[in-house]
């Protein structure tokens, strides 16, 4: 009998000191750490309300001596990006012309947007003549997106301008010129 007292003590003893230790191990308190992940990012396309390759004829007049009549602006084109920023290094959008039409000034304006969210950094607002030369068109682009699609984003206005002053490089004929558009870090 005395015995398995004993044994019964010692066992109680035994999960008294088992319970304590395990007390003794926690607090009230306990953390882990969670590592978030953002990618850079640079996409942008082109989207249209319209045709995307289009042409801009100007018209001949219909009197000796008058001048020839420059094609409509085309407004059509709208810019859409989305933009991560690495630190605090800006983006920025550049226009370059494949080729330069002799007598024939290519001209780009670029409208904010009012569409989508972030630093959706600053347009060249009025027209801008484009060359085979980068042109920025958008500039301190930070982290933003400016939704997809037509009538998102920043749209584009082409105009032609055939200057008096350029009139005697004018021939006749069809030139194609790409106009490429580059997201880079500022």
């Amino acid at each position: 009998m005395k015995s398995t007292k004993l044994i019964t003590i010692l066992l109680a003893v035994f999960i008294a000191t088992a319970c304590l230790e395990s007390y003794g191990q926690d607090t009230n308190t306990d953390n882990h750490t969670i590592t978030v992940t953002i990618p850079s990012v640079a996409l942008l396309d082109l989207e249209t309300s319209g045709t995307r390759n289009f042409t801009a004829a100007f018209t001949a007049p219909t009197e000796a001596g008058d001048n020839l009549t420059a094609p409509s602006d085309n407004t059509d084109l709208w810019l859409n990006y989305t933009s991560v920023i690495t630190g605090t290094a800006t983006k920025k959008v550049t226009a370059t012309l494949s080729e330069l039409v002799d007598g024939v000034d290519i001209k780009l304006a670029v409208a904010s947007s009012s569409t989508g969210s972030g630093d959706k950094g600053t347009p060249i607002g009025s027209a801008t003549t484009l060359s085979t030369s980068a042109t920025d068109v958008i500039t301190a682009i930070g982290s933003a997106y400016t939704v997809s699609g037509a009538s998102s984003g920043h749209q584009l206005t082409y105009s032609f301008v055939a200057e008096d002053a350029n009139f005697a490089d004018l021939a006749s004929g069809s030139t194609t010129v790409t106009v490429t558009y580059t997201m880079i870090a500022e």
